[in-house]
């Protein structure tokens, strides 16, 4: 891999593992979910009338919107809104490459590794151990909710799978359009108008940086870069790189809001951390093996 392209790969680790810390500082002071439509709303803002459609079916396009939108993000927000910590978001929520992988089994006929599996296993069991001390429903509640987005997170891939190479802003420019008015509508209904009227009374210069910052840094650039390196490179040289992203967000969390990480977290973490390495390096540590 190119050196100004793993510069490029490093800024996207950094982009969207503080991203996680900006989210924590948006839910403050906006309702998760109206702050999720106004992350969406500006995503596609002004770029929909500058970028053509992208060629694929409105189907796709709103699946995709409402699992990645709606789901994924109003389920996250949500989640850190009820306590769970951001760096702890930003760990489980890479739960989502064997989610993808059983999915892609139903879906798509992908036949998983044995180093998958077992990647799968230890990493759950991770999940396992982070949830022990997290038995109380104040406290499960946000970390299943963080479980259902990392879920969601999948779908959204097998849907991008299923469509194909596009121009990446393009489309994710006009599917961002997809989840505005359900999360609008789901905002009035679940945190009600004066939640939404106190949040935007409160809004300050910091709030408007944290919608710019998800919008167009973690949402557009983001996602563009990642995008450009997957048509460049092959998966398994670039996927590595989102091991890094739980490293920053745990970092970024300590000095942020000084969240400490507790034994079972630590266990648990570690857990995580080893199945998704082995998901990403099963096959070359098979393929050495065999030579």
């Amino acid at each position: 891999m190119a050196a100004p392209h793993i510069f490029l790969a490093l800024i996207t680790v950094f982009m969207w593992g503080f991203n996680f810390i900006v989210i924590k500082f948006g839910v403050m002071d906006m309702p998760p979910l109206f702050l999720t439509a106004l992350r969406y709303l500006c995503a596609a803002l002004p770029l929909v009338f500058f970028l053509p459609r992208p060629k694929v079916s409105w189907g796709h396009m709103v699946l995709y919107g409402m699992v990645m939108g709606c789901a994924q993000f109003g389920l996250l927000y949500s989640a850190i809104k009820l306590g769970l910590p951001a760096g702890l978001a930003s760990l489980v929520m890479q739960s989502q490459a064997f989610f993808t992988m059983v999915l892609a089994v139903s879906f798509l006929g992908e036949t998983p590794l044995r180093s998958h599996i077992a990647g799968a296993a230890v990493a759950f069991a991770g999940l396992g151990v982070i949830g022990l001390e997290r038995m109380t429903m104040s406290a499960m509640v946000p970390l299943l909710m963080c479980i259902g987005a990392a879920f969601s997170w999948a779908m959204g891939n097998i849907v991008n799978r299923k469509v194909g190479r596009v121009n990446a802003v393009s489309f994710i420019a006009w599917t961002s359009l997809v989840p505005v008015i359900p999360l609008m509508v789901l905002s009035l209904a679940i945190e009600g108008p004066q939640a939404i009227a106190d949040g935007i009374a409160s809004a300050t210069l910091m709030t408007f940086l944290v919608v710019i910052y998800m919008a167009y840094g973690a949402t557009v650039v983001g996602a563009g870069i990642w995008s450009y390196l997957l048509s460049r490179y092959p998966a398994g040289t670039v996927a590595p790189f989102s091991l890094l992203v739980p490293i920053v967000g745990f970092i970024g969390a300590y000095f942020a809001f000084n969240e400490q990480i507790t034994q079972f977290e630590v266990i648990g973490s570690g857990l995580v951390v080893a199945g998704l390495a082995l998901n990403v390096f099963g096959r070359r540590l098979s393929f050495s093996r065999q030579s």
